[in-house]
């Protein structure tokens, strides 16, 4: 088959099968996700941490939600940082958890067992 002679009905099916293994990526890596403790930056809601229950499109829910209003890296500047080596306690403030939130997001991160164990285990935050 010589590329140049395929019609635009040819086209389109082969552009349709392309986009539809991109998706099937997608959908793949989403379920990897699923269950994982994750940290989630969102659109306008700020900074979530918590379970990764469901997700859909840039939509998803976290159980057991924590909104981090204020974070510092236990070592080094990033979020990145954050989901990998937890949070200082003593300069972050992590407020106490929701059952669920449904949130638009623009970045899931999975967290390490460290970082899930140094955000999950912080206090919750006061009004100053």
């Amino acid at each position: 088959m010589n590329i140049n002679d395929l019609t635009i009905g040819q086209a389109k099916e082969l552009a349709a099968m392309f986009g539809s293994q991109q998706v099937e990526q997608k959908r793949e890596i989403a379920k990897f996700m699923i269950g994982k403790m994750v940290i989630i930056r969102t659109y306008s809601a700020g900074v979530w941490f918590g379970e990764l229950s469901e997700k859909s499109g840039n939509e998803v829910i976290v159980i057991n939600a924590r909104r981090m209003w204020r974070w510092f890296a236990a070592e080094s500047i990033s979020l990145s940082a954050v989901a990998m080596k937890g949070i200082d306690r003593n300069k972050s403030k992590i407020a106490e958890p929701v059952n669920s939130v449904w949130l638009e997001a623009i970045e899931i991160i999975p967290c390490t067992e460290v970082a899930s164990e140094s955000i999950g285990g912080a206090d919750n935050a006061k009004a100053e």
